[in-house]
């Protein structure tokens, strides 16, 4: 997102009249039209706005309450913002109101009135078709048709309106985007490459749009990054994960499980994952390409262990949805985890990214060295 968009959002408030009815207010630079919508599992409203710069932090966001429990806001699409009301009832927009206040900018009111919960899925269902005839941004990594250079596609995790983890004011979004540009600065130094991103501004991207990305673009190599947050804080260091059905471990499924769950973060409707993909591609090509992300994996161990220390399980695996295109070779790498005052410290340091991404490279070499490109 730009930072000279003319549409700022400094103000948010929430307040409530009982428990079936709160006003949720933001107030904005100049007036600008809204949408509202209704999304199940868990209850919320969506609020689509045109791009929107949020100049709040944690003090000034309003304290959760009435049929309010959480919510989030961001850049969803370019040209698009999103605000996200968590619902703790089922509840509708009944009413949306501007008011121009003394210092030029807009006050925009939404009325949210408690329903019950066969009219909210109702209109959930409604606005879910009525959502799925509108057409979507398209992303596409920009590619010379007569360049024969293997392509590697760096996918930053979570962006826009999805900040991923969390510690303090520090964004796991932030911290995988700027260590995704490092490597793709690296590998394009080298000249052997053709390298993009998945997202290369702080934008939200489905997870199924980054997979198809790979798929789309005959990516030779889809590498994930990300840093979570993980129940036991002593757990640190790289991590790499590979596609599967069944994952190695309770804690990688509980992973993937909420990795798989940023398309809701998003405001999206989350449809049912494909689970007749080898029916519909040759077994062979599925079991290769797994193959090749294993190999992948062992030798990004190799490589990262020099820089930094490894989960005691450096290679894992799980059903992370970015992962499951069956001809492109994928993995997912944790830098680190933000539950871990070590790994923060590290993961914010500009010498630790720097040969981090550098070990990363190496390994990108060792990898097409054993497998020439598609």
């Amino acid at each position: 997102m730009s930072e000279s968009s003319a549409n700022v959002i400094d103000e948010m408030q929430i307040s409530s009249e009982g428990s079936t009815k709160t006003f949720f207010s933001v107030s904005i630079t100049s007036e600008v039209e809204s949408k509202t919508f209704v999304i199940e599992r868990p209850n919320r409203i969506v609020i689509e706005l045109p791009e929107i710069s949020f100049h709040m932090n944690e003090k000034k966001e309003p304290r959760k309450s009435g049929l309010i429990s959480a919510l989030r806001y961001g850049l969803f699409a370019p040209g698009r913002s999103r605000i996200i009301l968590e619902l703790s009832r089922p509840a509708a927009v009944t009413k949306t109101s501007s008011e121009k206040l003394e210092d030029g900018r807009t006050k925009i009111t939404f009325e949210i009135v408690r329903v019950d919960q066969d009219i909210f899925h109702k209109a959930a269902i409604n606005d879910a078709i009525a959502n799925a005839s509108t057409p979507s941004a398209t992303r596409s990594p920009t590619m010379t048709n007569n360049d024969n250079r293997p392509l590697v596609l760096i996918d930053p995790g979570h962006g826009g309106i999805d900040s991923g983890a969390r510690a303090g004011d520090i964004n796991e979004k932030d911290i995988v985007f700027a260590f995704a540009k490092t490597l793709r600065d690296l590998l394009e130094e080298q000249g052997k490459y053709r390298v993009a991103l998945t997202r290369d501004t702080d934008v939200f991207v489905a997870l199924d749009e980054r997979m198809n990305m790979a798929r789309a673009a005959r990516a030779d190599l889809f590498i994930s990054i990300h840093a979570d947050t993980i129940s036991a804080a002593q757990v640190r260091g790289f991590t790499i994960y590979t596609g599967s059905e069944k994952a190695t471990d309770a804690e990688s499924a509980r992973l993937a499980e909420k990795e798989n769950e940023a398309d809701a973060v998003g405001g999206i409707e989350v449809a049912q994952a494909p689970e007749e993909v080898a029916g519909i591609l040759q077994e062979l090509t599925l079991r290769e390409t797994r193959s090749f992300s294993s190999r992948l994996a062992g030798i990004l161990v190799n490589h990262l262990e020099k820089v930094m220390p490894v989960n005691k399980n450096p290679h894992r695996m799980a059903g992370f949805r970015v992962l499951r295109a069956p001809d492109v070779p994928s993995a997912l790498i944790e830098l680190g985890y933000m539950s871990s005052s070590e790994d923060i410290a590290l993961l914010q340091s500009e010498e630790w990214r720097q040969n981090s991404a550098e070990a990363l490279v190496k390994a990108i070499d060792q990898y097409f060295q054993m497998r020439p490109a598609n």
